[in-house]
Formats: C-alpha cells, structure tokens, sequence
C-alpha cells in the first residue's frame, strides 16, 4: 500500500512538472521593420524627389534622402523585465536592405512595450567609433561636438513657386565655441504590442511630424546651414518626440 502511495504522489508531481514547462511562453525571434509616411500616407523610394508633400506652413516640398538612426532599442513585458533587441541601427530609405532588421534578439511570446533611443545618448555617441557608420559618412563635425547623425533629410520647397533647398540634419547642439549639448530622445511608446511566433515589430516614422508638432517649422527661417545652429537643433529635439510609433504585423 504504501508503495502504492509513494507511485502516485510521484506521478502526481512529475505531471505537475510536464504542466509547468506546457505554461512556459516559447522563445521567439524579433525582428523589426522600418517604415515611413508622410501625413500616414507611405513614404518609399520610389517617393524620392518624385512626390511633392505638404507640411504644416503650407511649403511644397519634395524629399531627395531620408536616413535616421535609432539606438537602444529595448523590449519591456508587463512584470518591468527588460529584453535588450539591439545595440543601434541606421536606416536609408533609399536602400531597401536598412529596412528589415533581424536582431539576433529573442523574448518569450508575450505583451511588450518598447522603447529606443532617437539618435545616439551622450555615452554611444562616441566620435568615430563605429566602423560602419563612418564608412557611409554619417559622422557629425568635431567642431560641432562630433559623434554621429540622428538624422538627414534633404530636399526642396517651394517646388511648385520658387525652389529652395533645405537641409535638415539633427545631431549634437552647438551652444557656443567649445560648448555642446547632447540633444538625443528617450523614446518611450506606451501602446501594447502582442509579440509571437512570426510576428515583426514595425516602427513607424511619421515625416510630417518633423514640420508640426510642438513647432511648425517655416523653411523660410530654417533651411539650411542648420548643424551649427542651436535653435533649429533644439527645436527639431522637441519636435521629434511624436515622431515614432510601433505596431506589430
């Protein structure tokens, strides 16, 4: 009776065992794709210099190069656990292999929120540490602080009236010879995201954001020559918080 007892209790215990592992979430691999609009409308390259836009001040414009980085980039499930995904990425919207990323990174199938850093913080943004950045020329000038790019985007206005170039750079903060001001963004999205087998994590930049919100931009105060000037940097800073969004897909 007893040893009767005793197979039981272990048959008992080795199928709570076998419930447990059944609960436990499966692995999965994240990936994460980049993609753009201008007012929700898509953005690609066969939109370079080809679409005319038109952003918040009324200016026409058209967009020649559109390439930004994001850095940081970091999964949260709804316990506060933290699931790095990727140490930084470049994408260019001209060149369609910048566009997927696979980050070598998994999480268990879950809820996440995520988050990145908008461009390199004060400890990343390290002048010419990082190869692959230099070898596409993203560096920003030592004379204005030096590390990286957060963003170029280039293009006209006015298309249809009077062209005009604009140059719209973000980077470092130049506040006077010698004195910079990092001017990266914690960007923090709050909205869930349902992470399984399968499913890619797309982030999504709204262009037309850059021109809105808090600041309409006029490009006929700030076009070009914008790296050394603190207030276009900081004004691009504030507006690049409503910028991103993430969605899964």
């Amino acid at each position: 009776m007893k040893n009767l007892l005793f197979i039981l209790m272990l048959s008992f215990l080795v199928g709570a065992c076998g419930n447990d592992d059944d609960n436990t979430p499966a692995e999965v691999a994240v990936s994460l794709k980049f993609s753009q609009t201008f007012d929700n409308t898509p953005f690609t390259d066969s939109d370079i210099s080809a679409t005319v836009y038109t952003n918040e001040m009324g200016h026409e414009l058209t967009i020649s190069r559109l390439r930004y980085l994001i850095s940081k980039m970091v999964l949260k499930n709804s316990a506060g656990e933290m699931f790095p995904i990727g140490e930084y990425h470049l994408t260019d919207v001209s060149n369609a292999t910048t566009l997927l990323l696979n980050t070598n990174a998994s999480v268990p199938e879950g809820t996440y929120t995520l988050s990145f850093v908008y461009g390199f913080n004060e400890e990343n943004n390290t002048d010419g540490a990082y190869p692959d950045l230099n070898s596409v020329s993203w560096n920003w000038p030592l004379t204005l602080g030096g590390g990286y790019h957060f963003l170029q985007m280039d293009g006209n206005y006015n298309v249809n009236t009077d062209p005009a170039p604009f140059n719209f750079h973000n980077g470092t903060a130049r506040v006077s010879e010698g004195d910079f001001e990092q001017n990266f963004v914690q960007v923090d999205l709050t909205n869930s995201l349902l992470i399984e087998n399968g499913d890619v994590i797309e982030i999504k930049m709204d262009i037309a954001e850059w021109f809105t919100n808090p600041n309409t931009w006029d490009f006929n105060v700030y076009s070009t020559n914008l790296m050394p000037n603190y207030e276009a940097q900081k004004l691009m800073q504030e507006n690049a918080a409503t910028v991103f969004s993430a969605s899964v897909e």
